[in-house]
């Protein structure tokens, strides 16, 4: 079974938010159905990669890539014509139906023969055959987790013990996601909605029995993320071997600059928390290769439960060390509230640029406040200038100053105004009836 791993509020831990309940998990998606973002190992696809019948076109095969994948998801090559074709037999005891698959599109009857191995594939039961048809229709790089837990009855793992396993894999891609927007020990709210997007075309598979799971993540636009956790796994490693040896946290803060952050660290602590040991391997497209900078088959980076007290000591350092950030920013008044008629009061402002927050609160003395709420009241936004917190995860400004209101254009202040009229009854309340 498969599930979306951009759920809301997803990798909040540590944030200052709440853990939202997990949706209910989607059913794998049936030959013939259209498949979203994130809805598990896809649908055959549609359109000029596919041939009508739920297979990739073969015309738009290389069949070096399909070995590639072949190999790479357990299949194994059972002879063939020397030059001409290749047997593949399916993982595990070789039953089922064998491939025949050409070495290059030079051999005669290389499109039959695709044809013929790409519709077996489509109809395979084996669980394999679907991830390679993912690979074979979008170009992905692959990233895999696996964790060495007990078993359950009939040899699986529980399913509270699975969603541990999906929770920390979604908090790593994010954490990798993050990364590629600029280097910090700790994000809280910065970049995470860019971060997000950026994974929608991400589909995701479960391995047999639960104790593994593996990510598909597009050439384009994945592959920046893919480099980037590549290089923050590995030096994630580096730094906890170092801290363990000498008890120094050195090569943490130099790991920064590689992508590690406390959203990493938390990551981690998820993955190997309660496992006899987890690991990760990152695999590259076949079609586009190893990008630049990395190996071009990765060996999977190792996490043991002893690991847990330096990647916990890490996740507290970033969280305290990280600095508050000076910035200038500009937003709309979304809400508006103070204990009295007078003095200060505290604003709610949803950011429109300066900073990479949706929402920030912010506390401003009376003129201030009369000011911001004036702004709200004719439909126009208010710049401010101060620091955002790292506490609570970036979503405070302090030390405000300098608040006046912005000009915008015709279009955005209609739609503030239809926001303001829509809560009408609550900003008259907050204001005060002698601030209208």
């Amino acid at each position: 079974m498969h599930r979306p791993i951009d759920e809301p509020r997803f990798g909040d831990e540590g944030t200052g938010g709440s853990a939202a309940v997990p949706p209910p998990y989607r059913p794998h998606p049936a030959p013939g159905d259209t498949p979203g973002p994130w809805t598990g190992v896809p649908a055959p696809p549609t359109g000029p990669w596919a041939d009508g019948h739920g297979a990739p076109d073969p015309g738009r095969v290389d069949p070096r890539v399909l070995g590639a994948l072949l190999a790479r998801h357990g299949w194994r090559r059972r002879g063939g014509a020397a030059g001409r074709y290749s047997r593949w037999t399916p993982p595990g005891n070789g039953t089922g139906t064998s491939l025949l698959v050409p070495e290059s599109r030079a051999f005669p009857d290389c499109e039959d023969l695709l044809g013929e191995a790409l519709t077996a594939l489509a109809r395979s039961a084996t669980p394999s055959a679907r991830e390679v048809l993912t690979g074979l229709a979008v170009p992905s790089d692959e990233i895999r987790w696996w964790r060495d837990v007990p078993p359950g009855p009939a040899g699986t793992v529980p399913w509270t013990v699975q969603e541990q396993l999906r929770s920390a894999a979604r908090q790593m891609l994010l954490a990798g996601a993050l990364a590629v927007r600029g280097r910090a020990g700790y994000y809280g709210a910065r970049h995470r909605r860019p971060a997000q997007a950026s994974l929608e075309t991400v589909v995701v598979g479960a391995a047999p029995g639960g104790r593994g799971l593996t990510a598909f993540l597009p050439v384009e636009p994945g592959r920046a993320v893919a480099v980037r956790l590549y290089h923050a796994l590995h030096a994630a490693r580096e730094a906890t071997d170092y801290q363990r040896a000498t008890g120094g946290m050195e090569a943490f803060d130099a790991a920064v600059g590689a992508g590690v952050s406390r959203e990493l660290t938390e990551a981690l602590v998820a993955l190997v928390r309660g496992t006899e040991g987890a690991r990760v391997a990152l695999e590259w497209a076949p079609s586009a290769g190893a990008p630049e900078g990395c190996a071009p088959r990765p060996e999977p980076v190792e996490f043991s439960p002893g690991d847990l007290p330096a990647l916990r000591e890490a996740s507290a350092r970033y969280l305290t060390d990280e600095p508050s950030v000076p910035v200038r920013l500009t937003g709309a008044v979304v809400r508006m509230r103070r204990s009295g008629p007078r003095g200060e009061g505290t604003v709610r402002l949803r950011v429109l640029g300066g900073a990479e927050v949706p929402h920030v609160r912010v506390t401003l003395d009376e003129e201030a406040y009369r000011t911001a709420g004036h702004a709200h009241l004719v439909g126009l936004p208010i710049r401010v200038v101060g620091r955002l917190e790292s506490r609570g995860g970036f979503r405070r400004l302090t030390d405000a100053s300098g608040v006046v209101p912005v000009q915008v254009d015709e279009t955005e202040r209609d739609r503030l105004m239809k926001a303001l009229q829509e809560n009408l009854d609550f900003f008259e309340e907050a204001c005060g009836p002698d601030e209208g």
